[in-house]
């Protein structure tokens, strides 16, 4: 019997990303879930993650520290304020405070290095191109770029045992469909966390990027949005 493959899913407990760990379990692969301390001001999605990985019964959960607060340069880690109440024109002409710089490159450049010493040949990320906020590694261009690079930096692929793979199952999207897919995987959505600007009891603000987006597909996929918002002031 050919073993099951492992699979490394950057995770960071959100809607994406949990239905892109859902999406790579229901291909066959074991994920191995990867999820980033980064000094985020929203650290309480890795809580999120914690539970969603004992939900979904990952093969492996890595929390990795990384220091990206003292590069700073985001209002996600930084005393930058986060934007709120912006218009869907404006998301996606604009690269927001929020852009943490290099982020998902510095990211599967860690999957890259996990899934080499796992024997795994594939990478899974839940960048989106359709309905996100402006992000430039979150294009088609830049994850055809790192597949093409990792396979030319890693011992392993160029002695010829592995052939890395970057996996971006939701890539073309809308918010809306990535709600039904992983509705249709049966996600438990209200385990999840998007909020960039959250409570100090975890509470959603409602109103950055990330939970007008997350709102949006909810309305659009006519599910019920699980998601607890802080109360309106």
């Amino acid at each position: 019997m050919t073993a099951q493959p492992k699979a490394v899913v950057l995770f960071s407990g959100g809607l994406d990303s949990t239905t892109c760990l859902a999406v790579a379990r229901s291909e066959g692969f074991l994920p191995c879930a990867l999820s980033f301390e980064y000094g985020q001001r929203h650290s309480v999605e890795l809580l999120a993650a914690r539970r969603v990985a004992a939900a979904l019964d990952v093969h492996a959960h890595l929390i990795l520290p990384l220091p990206l607060g003292a590069i700073g340069g985001s209002a996600l880690t930084a005393d930058i304020d986060v934007p709120k109440d912006r218009d869907p024109a404006t998301m996606e002409t604009e690269i927001p405070a929020t852009y943490v710089p290099a982020r998902n490159t510095i990211f599967l450049s860690l999957a890259l290095g996990w899934a080499e010493v796992l024997g795994a040949e594939d990478i899974f990320i839940g960048v989106n191109a359709l309905d996100y906020s402006g992000y430039p590694d979150c294009r088609p261009q830049f994850i055809a770029a790192f597949e093409a690079m990792a396979n030319l930096a890693v011992k392993e692929a160029v002695e010829g045992r592995l052939r890395i793979r970057i996996h971006t199952p939701l890539l073309h999207l809308t918010k809306a469909g990535i709600v039904r897919l992983g509705t249709s995987l049966g996600v438990d959505f209200g385990l999840t966390h998007s909020c960039y600007d959250p409570t100090e009891e975890g509470l959603a603000c409602g109103r950055c990027d990330s939970c007008l987006l997350r709102k949006k597909g909810f309305e659009e996929a006519d599910i019920q949005d699980p998601t607890r918002y802080r109360p309106s002031l």
